[in-house]
């Protein structure tokens, strides 16, 4: 079983994002579950690849405000 190192829910409109920073017997990682009106899809980012994660991210975030949106 999966030990739970921190969680964090994140709702934005209709969704619910569950962010559990988990850790096992491979290592550490990141399951990102998002829950919309009962259907979960999940991803999972091991911990290496956390770091390289939030780069993509912030450029997305750039691009969203210099789109003007």
């Amino acid at each position: 079983m999966d030990d739970v190192l921190k969680s964090e829910k994140l709702s934005v409109e209709r969704k619910n994002f569950f962010f559990d920073l988990k850790e096992n017997p491979r290592g550490r990682f990141l399951r990102i579950t998002e829950d919309v009106n009962g259907r979960r899809d999940t991803i999972i980012i091991p911990a290496p690849g956390l770091e390289e994660f939030r780069r993509v991210i912030d450029q997305m975030i750039e691009a969203t405000q210099s789109a003007g949106t």
